[in-house]
């Protein structure tokens, strides 16, 4: 997983409220069990129409999203983050998400920042013309503009973004303690071992 600790680019000013994880990506993208490709269905039906946000020249390619209250709500489907990292998205600035694609989303290398409607109002204002910085380290979201904006994160979720560590890479760093454990319960648990291993 890449790391996440400064992205900038400009930002999509998508702001629509309570969007599935349908409109994200629709059920027959479901069968894929790879990420690679996966942006192509990204917000399939929307992109339908030629004049979408996400094709357009102005905001091909922009590693953060402005969305609306309940971002990611619907289905757990995890392929939803799978799209939107595919698509290139880094960031979802958004005034609250769904519980399961936060997480989701998170483990994907997605920061889903969360901010109140002003801010997200202002952002999609500026989304327009100039791009946004998004920090991680200092937990700010700023413009151009100085318009400046401090978001919460989860502490755990936090070090896992800027040390690009997934739950593989988690149980990975710990791979010395596991090794250690599966020793002494050998020893002490001898009964425990594979048959063909008994001596």
């Amino acid at each position: 997983m890449t790391p996440i600790e400064k992205v900038e680019g400009r930002a999509i000013p998508f702001g629509l409220k309570n969007v599935d994880t349908d409109v994200i990506i629709p059920a027959h993208w479901l069968k894929t069990t790879t990420r690679d490709g996966m942006g192509k269905g990204a917000f399939e039906t929307l992109r339908a129409d030629p004049d979408n946000l996400f094709d357009s020249p102005q905001f091909k390619g922009a590693p953060i999203l402005i969305a609306g209250d309940n971002f990611g709500c619907g289905s757990s489907r995890e392929h939803a983050a799978w799209a939107l990292g595919d698509l290139g998205i880094r960031v979802v600035i958004a005034p609250s998400y769904s519980d399961i694609f936060s997480g989701n989303a998170v483990k994907n290398g997605i920061l889903p920042v969360v901010l109140p409607q002003a801010a997200i109002d202002r952002l999609m204002e500026v989304a327009q013309t100039d791009p946004v910085h998004v920090d991680l380290d200092t937990q700010t979201v700023t413009t151009p503009f100085q318009d400046r904006f401090a978001f919460e994160i989860d502490p755990f979720r936090k070090m896992c973004l800027l040390g690009g560590l997934d739950e593989i890479s988690l149980t990975e760093k710990s791979a010395a303690a596991i090794g250690a454990y599966e020793q002494t319960l050998d020893a002490d648990r001898p009964w425990l071992r594979p048959t063909a291993t008994r001596t």
